[in-house]
């Protein structure tokens, strides 16, 4: 057997840098340090006493909860693949002689920026470093949601209509059920669509048309209509104009549009009324630019590893769907700034 050298770390790094490291592509195009204050201010906490491990750098565990996003794994399957890959170790500043944070600290770090209800901020200021490099045009933005699965219950129908009606069953609240009811999410929803059954949420996203960036969204139970959440997306002051498929049009959808912003909505034809040769033509031309969000919803099922989450609650759906949109954009703005 080869003696080992003290060279072999390095040699081997190399090695994955010539054959492309993407995590490393993605280190040098990231300032990661840009999260640093908001995450800071809103876990820093002062020390009881003398003593005591300090905790791991934020940043760090920050960069963590992305590898679990880019990768799709478990808090378990992050500290193991973090110890076995060198690949990650290197993105996230750390040697093999170095300590890896275990996955209940991973957990931990997690739920306390989910109680801090962190992840707006992260994404807005993500954003803002966005709009400083010009990347956001704002010259038009499409709307459109998609599901986000998370394990399926397996409910009684008597349950299911209690939950429906936003009430705990009762038998969940008895004594004996504490364990049972932690391991139920009471906020997701069951839905139907296009002969598809989901069991979760919704991401709602207002994607920039031009950059396919995600400049907004907002996070529903399953069944909510897509329309219903347009009012909380649109921004009449900077939004020219929108662009989204058939199930946004309406006279409640225009009020919301008012007369400044272009509606590029996709039109429908009804009963004894169908869409005229105009009509369709205008559609197809609508339709290029709206398909651009697909493209989006592409990314994260292919690059990503799928669009689903394993959490309990909604405040729970809303940072990891946070999360997800976040670490697209971080991926998106890393492919625009190789093209320049």
């Amino acid at each position: 057997m080869k003696q080992k050298g003290f060279f072999d770390e390095d040699d081997r790094l190399k090695e994955l840098s010539r054959l492309g490291d993407p995590l490393e592509k993605l280190n040098k195009t990231i300032s990661w340090n840009i999260f640093r204050p908001a995450i800071t201010k809103a876990l820093k906490k002062e020390p009881k006493g003398p003593g005591g491990r300090p905790p791991y750098d934020y940043i760090l565990m920050f960069k963590i909860l992305i590898l679990q996003r880019l990768y799709h794994i478990s808090d378990a399957q992050a500290e193991y693949q973090i110890k076995d890959r060198l690949s990650f170790m290197r993105f996230l500043g750390i040697t093999l002689s170095e300590d890896v944070p275990d996955d209940k600290t991973i957990w931990y770090f997690r739920e306390q920026l989910v109680k801090s209800n962190l992840m707006e901020s992260l994404f807005k200021r993500f954003l803002r470093e966005l709009e400083k490099k010009k990347l956001i045009t704002r010259e038009g933005s499409i709307v459109d949601a998609t599901f986000v699965d998370v394990p399926k219950q397996r409910n009684t129908k008597e349950e299911n209509d209690s939950l429906k009606k936003g009430e705990i069953p009762e038998e969940w609240k008895k004594e004996s059920q504490k364990k049972k009811l932690a391991q139920k999410d009471v906020d997701a929803r069951w839905t139907k669509k296009n002969d598809e059954t989901h069991y979760g949420y919704k991401d709602h996203v207002k994607v920039d048309k031009d950059s396919k960036l995600i400049v907004g969204f907002t996070v529903t139970d399953a069944s909510v209509h897509d329309s219903q959440e347009l009012e909380n997306l649109v921004d009449r002051k900077r939004d020219k104009s929108l662009y989204a498929d058939s199930a946004y049009k309406g006279e409640k959808i225009e009020k919301c549009l008012g007369e400044n912003m272009e509606n590029n909505i996709i039109e429908k034809g009804y009963r004894n009324k169908p869409l005229t040769e105009n009509q369709k033509e205008r559609n197809r031309e609508k339709s290029r630019t709206r398909a651009r969000v697909e493209h989006v919803f592409g990314f994260m099922t292919n690059s990503l590893r799928g669009i689903s989450i394993r959490s309990i609650g909604k405040a729970r759906a809303e940072f990891n769907i946070g999360l997800l949109n976040l670490t697209y954009n971080i991926c998106r703005y890393h492919y625009l700034e190789t093209l320049s």
